[in-house]
C-alpha cells in the first residue's frame, strides 16, 4: 500500500515539473508565475502528508526508546508476636488463649516518616477480627476455632485506619489448664445425667406398664403370670392369692381378707376354734370390703349372745374396733328383737 502510494508521487512530481518547465520556456511571464506558485502549493501539500506519514509508519517499526521506570520493589512484610492473649468466648469466664505471628506491611511509602506505630496497628486489627469469631464459639471446641481462625486470618486486610494491612499465620487457640479440668468435669456429668435421666424414664415406664397394665385387677395379673410361667396352669392356680395381693398393693386397694392371716389349723370339728371356725367361713365368703362389717356385726351378736370372750377373741384376731355394749334393745330377750331374729324359733 505504500508502495504504491511512493510511486504515485514520484509521477506528480515529474509531471508537474515537466510542465512547469514547459510554462518557463515558452511562456510569457504573466502567464507562468501564477502557474509556478499553484504549483508548488499543489506539490507542497501532499509532499508534507507524504513526510509525516512515513515518520508515523517508522516510528511504529522501531522500537521505543522512551524511559519507563522501573516498578518499586515489593515491601517485605513485617512480624509481630503475640502470645496468650485472652479473648472471649460463648460462655462467661471462659477466655480462648490466642498466639500467633502477625504479618503486616504498611500501605503508605512514606511510612517510615510518620510516627505511627504500625505494628501495634496490625496486631490489634487481628485481634479484632479473631474476637469476632471467638466469641460466638463454644470453648470446648478448642482445636475447630484454631483451624477456623487460622484460614480466616491467613489473608492480608486493612486496618481501621487505612494505613496497614496485616494477617497472621501459625495460629493456637488454647485454654487454661483450670478451665479446661472444670468443662471436662462438666462433660462428664452431663454424659452421666443423660444416662440416669434415661435409667429413670425405663424404670418409670416399667412401673407404669406394671400397675397400669399387669397389676390393675387380679385378672390381669394372673393372665401375666400364666404367660411368665409357659402356660402352668397349676403352679398359677397356687398362687392366685399371692397374685391378688400384688394386685391390692399396687392399686393401694385393701388387701383380701386372707392376706394378713395364717391358719394353724385347718377348718374342721374336733380341736378348731370358734374363731378358727370363723376365720374358714370368711375365707371361703371373700366378701372383700364388707368383711369387717361382716364380722363386726357376727362378734355383737356373740357378744349379745353371751360369749364376751368369743366376742373379744374375734377382735383381736381381726383387728376390729371394740363394739359397744348391747343395749336392752338389743337384748335377745327383748320380745321385738326376738321377732326379728332368726334364731328365736330354734
Amino acid at each position: 500500500m505504500s508502495s504504491g502510494r511512493n510511486t504515485v508521487m514520484i509521477y506528480l512530481c515529474v509531471t508537474g515539473g515537466v510542465l512547469l518547465a514547459g510554462l518557463v520556456a515558452f511562456a510569457p511571464r504573466q502567464i507562468w508565475l501564477p502557474a509556478v506558485a499553484l504549483a508548488f502549493v499543489i506539490a507542497v501539500v501532499p509532499l508534507y502528508r507524504f513526510v509525516m506519514a512515513s515518520r508515523r509508519t517508522r516510528a511504529s517499526m522501531e522500537p521505543s526508546t522512551l524511559y519507563v521506570p522501573p516498578p518499586p520493589p515489593p515491601v517485605e512484610p513485617r512480624e509481630q508476636r503475640v502470645d496468650q492473649v485472652p479473648l472471649p468466648s460463648q460462655e462467661d469466664d471462659y477466655d480462648f488463649l490466642f498466639s500467633a505471628v502477625v504479618l503486616w506491611t504498611p500501605l503508605d511509602r512514606l511510612w517510615e516518616d510518620k510516627r505511627v506505630n504500625l505494628a501495634a496497628l496490625a496486631t490489634d486489627a487481628i485481634l479484632k477480627r479473631a474476637q469476632e469469631i471467638t466469641e460466638h464459639r463454644e470453648p470446648g471446641r478448642v482445636s475447630l476455632v484454631a483451624h477456623e481462625l487460622g484460614g480466616i486470618l491467613g489473608t492480608m486486610q486493612k486496618d481501621h485506619t487505612g494505613q496497614v494491612q496485616a494477617m497472621a499465620e501459625s495460629v493456637q487457640v488454647l485454654l487454661s489448664p483450670q478451665d479446661q479440668e472444670r468443662l471436662d468435669k462438666l462433660a462428664e456429668v452431663r454424659k452421666d445425667r443423660v444416662v440416669w435421666e434415661h435409667d429413670r424414664k425405663y424404670e418409670q415406664s416399667k412401673r407404669e406398664y406394671l400397675e397400669e397394665d399387669v397389676l390393675k385387677d387380679t385378672g390381669s395379673a394372673v393372665v401375666w403370670w400364666l404367660v411368665k410361667n409357659d402356660d402352668q396352669v397349676e403352679k398359677t392356680v397356687n398362687d392366685i392369692g399371692l397374685l391378688a395381693t400384688l394386685s391390692s398393693a399396687a392399686n393401694n386397694r385393701k388387701l383380701p381378707e386372707a392376706a394378713g392371716y395364717e391358719f394353724d389349723v385347718m377348718p374342721s370339728v374336733n380341736g378348731a376354734s370358734p374363731v378358727d371356725d370363723l376365720a374358714a367361713f370368711l375365707c371361703a365368703l371373700d366378701l372383700k370390703e364388707q368383711r369387717d362389717l361382716f364380722v363386726h356385726q357376727i362378734a355383737l351378736l356373740v357378744h349379745n349372745y353371751g360369749r364376751p370372750d368369743v366376742a373379744e377373741e374375734i377382735e383381736r384376731r381381726f383387728d376390729l374396733a371394740e363394739p359397744s355394749a348391747p343395749s336392752d334393745s338389743h337384748a335377745p330377750d327383748d320380745p321385738e328383737v326376738d321377732g326379728q331374729n332368726p334364731w328365736n324359733d330354734q
